[in-house]
């Protein structure tokens, strides 16, 4: 079983191109599954089978993600798709489990309740870029950060994996970024956005590759950091716009509201996908369930059908006996 899980995870890497990210959330669900079969079948992880990885044991497994982990049904289908992406591998080198490993890539992901997605308000966000204390260089360093996490809607990855280079503020003024997927594109900025950068790379003074937000030592900051320091941030901008306080605010609220605020500006929702680096259209559908406006323009279209008031009978009475139950 160790060399198979090997085996897929270079085949993650070499042959699908999968990212760093990617091959690293495998590693950890397979570790999390290796770690509770080799307690309950009493075998060192590197003696299993996949006779031993059984749909009983696997589904044992998702319960515990839920129930003693805590974990979200998000990321317990994540973790099945990594258990699944095993399986799959497995299933064409070794036929003679083809039974066992059908009954576990048959296990299906659950559903799960799609919440409205968190955005910040002008007056919300304003309380937050002016709480960075701009007095000190770590404050510095996370204005221009939010205000350019704000405007473009990057992921934390790929705000954190910005170099110097990669910041363009000449004519087109632009930040380049690869994304999720691997996928390359370029963001344009505002004058304001542009403005801050500019203002905070000559403060940074650093080689082309270094990175754009880097920790006092200069290193690359973690997704941990970026989310530490905002969630300070947030803090103390409650004290002077109390309706942040109500609300759970991550680095990538300030994705969903650089998309909100282009959906607000009329902009289509094909444009909103590309922007955001999004692999399919219909994954930015989510901003026009949670913006009113939209809904709101499109019930003011509709106008009241002239029709007599009253209750529909129907005239048969077999309609009227199924219309009762």
């Amino acid at each position: 079983m160790l060399f198979r899980a090997r085996d897929n995870t270079d085949r993650l890497a070499s042959q699908k191109g999968a990212s760093p990210n990617t091959v690293a959330g495998y590693r950890d669900s397979l570790r999390l599954l290796l770690r509770l079969a080799s307690q309950r079948t009493r075998k060192k992880p590197s003696d299993l089978d996949i006779a031993d990885l059984d749909a009983p044991l696997v589904a044992a497994f998702l319960e515990h993600l839920e129930q003693d982990r805590h974990n979200s049904v998000r990321t317990r289908n994540n973790r099945l798709a990594a258990i699944h992406s095993l399986f799959s591998y497995a299933a064409l080198r070794h036929p003679e489990h083809a039974a066992s490993v059908q009954r576990v890539l048959a296990i299906p992901a659950k559903r799960h309740q799609r919440n409205l997605v968190t955005s910040l308000t002008d007056a919300e966000l304003t309380a937050l870029l002016a709480a960075c204390d701009t007095r000190t260089w770590t404050g510095r360093r996370d204005h221009a950060m939010l205000v350019l996490a704000a405007q473009t809607g990057l992921r934390v990855s790929e705000l954190t994996g910005l170099t110097t280079a990669d910041a363009a503020l000449g004519t087109g003024p632009h930040v380049h970024c690869v994304g999720k997927g691997r996928k390359e594109r370029r963001t344009p900025l505002l004058p304001l956005t542009r403005a801050t950068l500019q203002s905070w790379i000559t403060e940074r003074q650093g080689a082309d590759a270094d990175p754009l937000f880097p920790t006092s030592t200069g290193r690359r900051l973690s997704r941990d950091a970026v989310e530490h320091r905002l969630a300070h941030d947030v803090a103390k901008a409650s004290n002077s716009c109390p309706a942040l306080g109500s609300k759970h605010v991550t680095a990538h609220t300030l994705r969903h509201t650089a998309a909100m605020r282009l959906l607000e500006a009329g902009n289509d929702i094909t444009v909103i996908a590309l922007w955001l680096g999004h692999e399919q259209v219909a994954t930015a559908n989510i901003y026009i369930h949670a913006d009113m406006s939209h809904k709101e323009r499109a019930i003011a279209r509709i106008q009241p059908p002239e029709t007599k008031p009253g209750r529909y009978r129907p005239a048969d009475s077999l309609l009227a006996f199924l219309e009762a139950l």
